[in-house]
């Protein structure tokens, strides 16, 4: 090696390098935590993690305090709510989802109590800092474990989620929801169930659509150009060619991990976590090849539901899914008008179809 001095890092040496740096900060973190007596659960690494961030219109109500930001202007809302703050929030669409995922997280402790594989929620909301005590009361009223903020003063917090390793965002802000499918991260859009209904305390249930949700948009770009016959053949022709995968394919398959430490405990029949299938295509017709799909990922879903073209808010009733995942309007406007709460996923060719409308 010739001339003097040590050579500037290769990229690949200055990532390794940032990694190592990354894992002496959570290891001094841990020891301090550590020393700290606390019957509160520390956060898990993000890299162990599952991180579902949640912004703050999602996890709660806030239909008024969005009123008076768009009438009267940023300097009214933030007085309002500092003059709320001991004023605790009601739910939003994201509420019950995020409840049902802390079950989880209890479980796992339960089974392994060293253990980071598990859920960490993140609050990612664009308000100012002084709206967080009213946010930190709510949360606090309702015993969430919600630890981590991220607070952007009027600033898209998109560029965040990044930093956080997020799983899944779920948001109230459609505009922000697109933006973070484009930067190819699992998102969706929430919306209030127009009836109350009760959800499992004990059970987090989650349903998805197939196409353009857990699989990429291919044949539904073709029932829309070419007809549903031509569909059929299709599907058939190519039942043992695996389906490319949509923007939720990620998040079902962290739940199948969680899914197998439970049954790695004998829990398979008390596991608290169960997934469904709903989707419009035909079994018959085309369903061999979505299930040929998830096995050729290592995946399952406890429930498949083929509906060949019916509404699926009926049969969204029966299952009571504190989430459903969807890639068409109309689907999520029929399951919220029979209770189900549901999550839009802007992906694929459906939304080009739902624009023009």
């Amino acid at each position: 090696m010739s001339g003097s001095g040590s050579e500037a890092p290769q990229p690949s040496d200055a990532a390794e390098l940032r990694l190592q740096e990354a894992e002496q900060d959570w290891a001094a973190a841990k020891a301090f935590y550590d020393n700290l007596a606390s019957k509160r659960p520390r956060p898990p690494k993000p890299q162990h993690a599952i991180t579902v961030a949640v912004s703050s219109r999602a996890l709660f109500d806030l239909v008024e305090e969005r009123r008076i930001f768009e009438e009267q202007g940023v300097e009214k809302y933030v007085e309002y709510q500092q003059d709320n703050e001991n004023v605790t929030l009601k739910p939003g669409p994201a509420f019950y989802f995020v409840k049902a995922l802390e079950h989880v997280n209890a479980r796992l402790l339960e089974l392994y109590p060293d253990d980071e594989e598990r859920f960490d929620i993140v609050l990612m909301t664009n308000n100012h800092a002084q709206v967080g005590v009213r946010l930190i009361n709510s949360i606090n009223h309702y015993g969430l474990t919600i630890e981590r903020f991220c607070m952007t003063g009027g600033k898209s917090p998109i560029g965040y989620l990044t930093a956080y390793l997020t799983n899944l965002y779920l948001s109230a802000d459609s505009e922000k929801v697109q933006e973070a499918i484009e930067a190819g991260i699992a998102s969706a859009t929430m919306f209030t169930a127009n009836k109350d209904v009760a959800y499992s305390d004990t059970q987090l249930r989650v349903a998805f659509d197939g196409d353009a949700v857990l699989f990429s948009d291919e044949s539904e770009q073709i029932v829309k150009e070419k007809g549903l016959d031509t569909f059929f053949e299709h599907e058939q022709l190519n039942e043992n060619k695996p389906l490319a995968q949509g923007p939720l394919k990620g998040f079902l398959e962290d739940l199948g991990k969680l899914q197998k430490k439970f049954y790695a405990k004998n829990e398979r029949l008390n596991c608290p976590i169960r997934t469904f299938l709903v989707t419009a295509r035909s079994a018959a017709s085309s369903g061999a090849r979505v299930l040929k799909t998830l096995r050729s990922w290592g995946l399952e879903v406890d429930e498949a539901l083929f509906l060949a073209g019916a509404p699926k808010g009926p049969i969204l009733v029966k299952i009571r899914p504190h989430i459903f995942f969807d890639d068409q309007m109309f689907h999520i406007e029929g399951a919220q008008k029979l209770g189900t709460i549901a999550a839009h996923v802007p992906y694929g060719i459906a939304q080009k179809y739902h624009k023009s409308a």
